[in-house]
């Protein structure tokens, strides 16, 4: 609405120039997950929870800043995380750190921008692929929309196991790599998949009978049309939850690759799930099935699968080529 665009572009103008507190917290925080800590880097997330709330207390509430008060309380509550994670840091004595550490290493950025660059890559034409996949169900009418809005939050949610695992997989992996123990990188790589499958599995099946109820606790289902955002909701979740299974397997695979420093086959299989069958086939299951969300929520989980298969032969060939991971 236009009435929404000045706070929103204000939001934005605030959060943006946060960003180098965003990219400071991960740094460091991956730095004490490297180290085997992940304990430490969830206190800096809880100090910044705590700080955010009280900030969006005094600044959107006391002071009615609107949306530029809760970005500020945003920005800020990043800030104080990073300031918090540095005494850490400082306070440590298994981590050194001196002005010269600041000093620009050619070597380094080269060794980071291998291993990254292809995950941003990745992860942004991930996020272009959930942009179209939403430009796909808005054509199909408000209610549509709505379903698939909701039913991304509620995966956005489930995904944190995969994700997690893809983190201890990668964390893990690199340094059991570096001690040279490939046998317990596999493990590691072979207990995540484990511990995501069975999740996946399980809310799986527990979401083919309740995928109505968890879209109703995001819908105000005395307005207009909840029945319907809640019926397609539901088709699109028992589809889409299958996703769950496959994303936990390729997700600690590409920890895996990250681990090796072969970040370039995560960035492999994404694109072609995604332009093979994720894209191609929400367009096609939303032409061919206009009264249900239920096959383009599968299309997302085939596509998915086809990843899995993409890194299980790519990690069979990389046993075979390298005698570090073999």
């Amino acid at each position: 609405p236009a009435d929404a665009a000045a706070g929103t572009a204000a939001y934005l103008r605030i959060c943006f120039a946060g960003i180098p507190f965003i990219t400071a917290y991960n740094i460091i925080s991956s730095v004490f997950r490297g180290m085997g800590d992940s304990k430490t880097p969830m206190y800096f997330i809880a100090v910044a929870c705590s700080v955010n709330i009280g900030l969006d207390f005094l600044f959107v509430g006391a002071f009615d800043l609107g949306p530029a008060g809760a970005a500020l309380g945003t920005v800020l509550s990043q800030a104080v995380s990073v300031a918090v994670s540095l005494i850490f840091v400082r306070r440590r004595h298994d981590i050194g750190l001196c002005k010269e550490d600041l000093c620009p290493s050619g070597g380094i950025i080269g060794k980071i921008l291998r291993v990254g660059a292809p995950i941003a890559v990745q992860d942004g034409l991930i996020q272009v692929s959930f942009a179209i996949i939403t430009i796909i169900a808005n054509r199909r009418g408000l209610s549509d929309a709505a379903a698939v809005g909701i039913v991304e939050k509620i995966i956005g949610f489930l995904f944190l196991v995969p994700s997690s695992m893809l983190s201890s997989v990668s964390a893990l992996g690199a340094i059991n790599i570096g001690a040279e123990k490939p046998r317990r990188a596999r493990r590691t790589l072979y207990c995540a998949m484990a511990i995501a499958a069975g999740f996946g599995i399980a809310v799986s099946v527990l979401m083919q009978f309740t995928a109505e109820g968890a879209v109703t606790l995001f819908t105000d289902t005395s307005a207009d049309g909840a029945d319907e955002v809640i019926r397609l909701g539901g088709q699109y979740l028992r589809g889409y939850i299958w996703d769950c299974i496959f994303a936990g397997v390729h997700f600690s695979f590409s920890g895996y690759f990250c681990a090796v420093g072969r970040s370039e086959l995560s960035f492999m299989h994404n694109i072609a799930a995604i332009v093979l069958v994720r894209i191609p086939g929400a367009y096609m299951t939303s032409k061919l099935f206009p009264q249900t969300l239920f096959p383009m929520g599968l299309a997302t989980a085939a596509g998915s699968l086809l990843s899995v298969i993409i890194c299980i032969a790519a990690y069979a060939l990389l046993r075979r080529k390298d005698n570090k991971i073999a």
